[in-house]
């Protein structure tokens, strides 16, 4: 991997120390110049190249597919991870006292869905995390005979805890259980395989690891299981005759794309693409080693200095994201890193350092030298 030439896909380099895509990642310039083409072409010639456009789509589409080794038609664009969790929510058919297991450390948009359905009489049950980690005894050990879906993150968003998917997803095909998958921390930089995890759904939003713009993402839903979740947000785009406008006919598409109900968000889809097509350029599986890699190297700096690591350590637990926790008030950490052109984040006590592949390991150790120098304030 050759990381000066990765790096010039990177303008963010020259401005800052950049250790935060498990919140909002920066645009890589093939990204910026495929958004600048689209303005470009919209604003000189409206929409004359719109069967350009849609054909963009389409080899978006292929690109995420293949992100996660799924069928084109399984796969649909939402707007965020949000979306594509409450279409499975909202569309399956639940019955007073069916119950859902999610961990008890998920980012919000994996739990509201869920705790909406109390309504509908279903339960969420929580399972609880052991300092950032979620056991998959304790996972099962929440499960009955009215458990339909199991729902988890593929890494959990302030521990970095990677989840064995696969394990999970036997233990739900053999028991009958649906699986639900939020990938927003692990797509991008782990490897998925949601045919190989027996994942029925997945959803992720493009702002983070996957290095697109926020309000786009990608929703898989297994062909195997397309019927058992309804559209409950409906327009002209979910139809079978969506380009026969004054056909009206309601009957859904048979693909995925009868969750895209409207009008297409063109331009970040474009976007998406662009992004999609630098990383598996570059290799899911080159840009794991890479980032295991700086892991390492932040690990030993964070030993060095006897830092705790909240993050679990174990090379199969592991993932991008590395928080650890100080022996002083953090509050004015994340200040100060701006300041001194570091971007990372620090919430809940935890400091979180989330490095992509084309960061360095020179950039690791300025910023172990300035948090030196604040831990001495």
């Amino acid at each position: 991997m050759n990381i000066e030439k990765i790096r010039k896909e990177f303008p963010v380099t020259e401005e800052l120390i950049f250790f935060d895509h498990a919140r909002v990642a920066p645009l890589p310039e093939r990204v910026r110049k495929v958004v600048t083409a689209f303005v470009d072409d919209a604003t000189r010639f409206g929409t004359a190249h719109y069967e350009t456009w849609m054909a963009g789509i389409e080899q978006s589409r292929k690109s995420f597919a293949r992100l996660i080794n799924a069928g084109t038609d399984e796969v649909a664009f939402v707007k965020n991870t949000s979306e594509g969790l409450s279409i499975v929510a909202n569309g399956l058919g639940w019955k007073s006292g069916d119950n859902v297991v999610i961990p008890d450390i998920e980012f919000p948009a994996n739990v509201y869905p869920w705790w909406n359905l109390k309504r509908l009489g279903v339960e969420t049950r929580m399972v609880h995390a052991v300092e950032g980690r979620v056991l998959f005894d304790d996972l099962v050990k929440q499960v009955d005979a009215r458990t339909k879906l199991i729902s988890i993150s593929s890494v959990e968003c302030n521990s970095g805890f990677r989840c064995d998917l696969n394990r999970i997803g036997e233990f739900c095909k053999e028991k009958g259980i649906l699986f639900c998958v939020d990938a927003i921390q692990s797509l991008g930089i782990l490897p998925m395989d949601v045919k190989r995890d027996h994942i029925d759904f997945l959803s992720a939003d493009g702002h983070k690891w996957m290095l697109s713009v926020e309000g786009l993402g990608g929703f898989y839903i297994s062909r195997e299981v397309l019927e058992k979740v309804y559209p409950v947000t409906v327009g002209w785009g979910n139809m079978v005759n969506a380009a026969d406008f004054m056909n009206y006919e309601f009957v859904f598409r048979p693909d995925a794309q009868r969750f895209e109900e409207g009008s297409p968000n063109t331009m970040s889809i474009h976007a998406f693409g662009a992004a999609l097509d630098l990383l598996l350029e570059t290799g899911i599986e080159n840009i794991e080693k890479r980032l295991m890699g700086l892991g390492d190297t932040i690990l030993e700096q964070l030993n060095q200095r006897e830092l705790k690591v909240y993050s679990s350590i174990r090379p199969d637990e592991r993932s991008g994201n590395i928080s650890f926790t100080l022996e002083k008030d953090v509050s004015q950490l994340y200040s100060y890193m701006l300041e001194n052109k570091v971007k990372l984040t620090v919430r809940d006590g935890l400091v979180r350092l989330s490095p992509h592949f084309y960061n360095s390991e020179d950039e690791i150790l300025k910023f172990f030298d300035l948090l030196d120098k604040y831990r001495k304030i």
